[in-house]
């Protein structure tokens, strides 16, 4: 059965939301709210160009400072799965967590610059709703502060999967969300599929800092673009998750590697990153929780009139936890029931589902809080407002979302 997120009432019980900060944060390290440090003056936006609209994220909840580092992994075992002539398989990360401190520490944007920039031109022939100009995308600023010392304590661990050719940075609210209520976010760019991913130098067989998306078009109506993306997704994850086992060897902030409780590891993802989390769960026992915001979880049809290939999780069922969380007015609710109900019946008591009122596909991703911005700017219509994230109020919708996210993990990663 699938549970109507009604928004403007709590989407999980008045015990779940106040005690999911404490369960997420363990035993040590707690802090009272009024005792993070106030921003530097560095968190404000730099300059932009005259008439350029600067969006702004509303700063995240809990008790916590976040800091926030960037991380390039390279794995040799693989090829890249878009470019074959790279040897290797690259990767950015931006790993969250709570401060300790954050005195002379600068904010990290939310969308790296050069990354920034493709975005700005990707985006829009993607989603025609966004405006294609009048946008300073890299100017956007996070509340996540880099060189933030971490804040002492055992943390759960987080991984996160953005939606299909979208940045890791479009996830920055609820990784941020987490983190200041105590957990350790690893947000993953897929190199390929992401719209730019920036990397911090060149290499021999990758001749520019940033890359570009090598999408074309939507996957789903591509059959084997989208298994590739998806198996590229999942094998990223695990990958990432093998690394953090080993986390000494990371270039990590002193001290962060010891925070991390990989006895308690969660992931979570939107679209594409959804259905990749998923199949991730399925596949690795060092999973204990999953979230799919609106991921489909079968493969789309080889041939027109086919039929979908469930995805091995979809077929097998499920034997630890999962929520899957979708919205009121995603345009392919019909297609994605079919894999979720599917899923549904084979896991029983493991799967939990829930829908949130009035909303679009996109409400799960940054834009919720962005759009309405770019609308009050003159620069999109409601009618693209509506197209990518419904008629829900995003002032109340995002904090639904991240309740019941942050509630869900709190209790099945105790």
């Amino acid at each position: 059965m699938t549970h109507r997120l009604p928004i403007g009432r709590r989407a999980v019980t008045r015990s779940a939301v106040l005690g999911s900060a404490a369960l997420l944060l363990g035993v040590a390290g707690r802090a009272r709210a009024d005792s993070v440090p106030t921003p530097p003056a560095s968190a404000a936006p730099a300059p932009s160009a005259p008439g350029e609209v600067v969006p702004t994220l509303p700063a995240p909840t809990g008790p916590h400072a976040v800091g926030a580092h960037p991380v390039h992994l390279v794995d040799a075992s693989r090829r890249d799965p878009w470019l074959p002539a790279i040897p290797v398989r690259e990767l950015m990360l931006t790993v969250f967590y709570p401060a300790r401190d954050i005195t002379g520490c600068s904010p990290l944007p939310q969308l790296p610059p050069l990354a920034a920039r493709l975005f700005g031109q990707i985006a829009p022939r993607s989603r025609p709703q966004l405006p294609a100009a009048g946008v300073d995308w890299a100017a956007t600023r996070s509340h996540s502060f880099s060189g933030a010392a971490p804040l002492p304590g055992r943390r759960p661990v987080l991984l996160h999967s953005p939606g299909g050719g979208d940045p890791r940075g479009l996830g920055t609210l609820l990784a941020e969300e987490l983190a200041s209520h105590g957990a350790v976010v690893v947000s993953v760019d897929h190199p390929g599929d992401a719209a730019g991913v920036e990397f911090p130098d060149v290499t021999d067989d990758r001749r520019e800092p940033v890359r570009a998306t090598e999408l074309r078009r939507d996957p789903r109506d591509e059959p084997s673009v989208f298994r590739r993306m998806i198996d590229a997704r999942v094998a990223d994850l695990r990958f990432v998750l093998e690394r953090l086992g080993r986390a000494a060897e990371l270039p990590l902030p002193d001290g962060l590697a010891d925070v991390l409780d990989l006895r308690r590891v969660g992931v979570y993802g939107h679209s594409a990153g959804g259905s990749a989390v998923t199949e991730a769960l399925h596949e690795d026992r060092r999973v204990r929780a999953g979230i799919n915001l609106e991921g489909f979880l079968d493969h789309p049809p080889a041939v027109p009139g086919g039929a979908a290939e469930p995805f091995a999780v979809t077929a097998n069922g499920v034997d630890r936890p999962l929520l899957l969380l979708g919205s009121e007015r995603f345009d392919r609710r019909a297609e994605l029931e079919r894999s979720w109900s599917a899923l549904a019946a084979r896991s029983g008591r493991w799967v939990h589902r829930r829908c949130v009122a009035d909303a679009g596909h996109w409400t799960f991703t940054d834009f919720a809080a962005v759009l309405p911005q770019l609308r009050a700017a003159g620069l999109m219509t409601a009618a693209g407002q509506e197209a990518l994230i419904g008629t829900a109020d995003p002032a109340v919708a995002l904090p639904e979302i991240h309740r019941t996210v942050r509630g869900f993990f709190a209790r099945h990663l105790r």
